[in-house]
């Protein structure tokens, strides 16, 4: 009847191939994070709805927030950070600092702000940007991972997919990749589809083809491990 997914956005492929096999069934997106839960959900069934972008619907303990301060405005384009309201850890273990930078208090009420950037489309639904602590500057153009990661599983062949930075003396940091496939790609050709939708400098200059994409037992992405894969290649 359905399926919940919390640790990782859906792939627009995996989504449509689960509706075909079964049209009616629900596929949920829930929105959170190891400090809190429930900043967003996002269902869709059957196999056209899911090749449609994936927008997070939320209540009013959810909040969009510039760096200014202020919400951003519905249909604006503007980018900013997820605030969650309502119940919350304390902090973080013995790290003051850390929690003090996510847990916040706006207009007396405190909020959890993980890291995700979101924009707010015109109807008050939040499309997800990606996890700012990932962030790659190359060049001085920021690149979100999770936008190219997407990109890259959408390749035939590709199954699994991390994007991060390493260091560049050209570009401070370069945008590399470790793909998981059964048989050898070509790199040179998964270059090509992702500049079909990607711009210019978001696309890999270094893709590192492994048997298996690193992740911990619960199917988050192990970016450290990655990492080492990429310096031992």
């Amino acid at each position: 009847m359905m399926v919940i997914s919390s640790g990782a956005v859906w792939s627009p492929d995996v989504k449509a191939a689960i509706g075909r096999h079964n049209p009616n069934m629900m596929l949920m997106d829930s929105l959170g994070s190891s400090e809190v839960l429930g900043m967003g959900a996002s269902v869709t069934v059957g196999e056209a709805a899911a090749n449609q972008p994936t927008r997070f619907m939320r209540d009013a303990n959810t909040r969009v927030i510039n760096d200014d301060g202020n919400d951003v405005a519905p249909g604006s384009g503007e980018i900013g950070r997820i605030h969650r309201g309502g119940p919350a850890p304390i902090g973080y273990y013995k790290d003051p600092e850390k929690s003090a930078r996510t847990f916040v208090m706006i207009d007396g009420k405190r909020f959890v702000v993980p890291g995700d950037y979101a924009t707010v489309e015109a109807d008050g639904a939040i499309t997800l940007i990606g996890r700012g602590s990932q962030v790659i500057n190359t060049g001085g153009e920021k690149v979100f991972v999770e936008e190219v990661e997407a990109a890259l599983k959408s390749f035939p062949g590709i199954e699994d997919a991390l994007v991060f930075a390493t260091p560049d003396p050209k570009w401070g940091q370069a945008v590399t990749a470790v793909v998981e496939a059964a048989e050898p790609v070509d790199h040179t050709a998964v270059q090509a589809h992702l500049r079909a939708t990607l711009a210019d400098f978001k696309t890999p200059k270094r893709i590192i083809q492994v048997a298996r994409v690193p992740r911990g037992p619960n199917g988050k992405a192990d970016y450290g491990a990655a990492q080492k894969l990429a310096a031992s290649a």
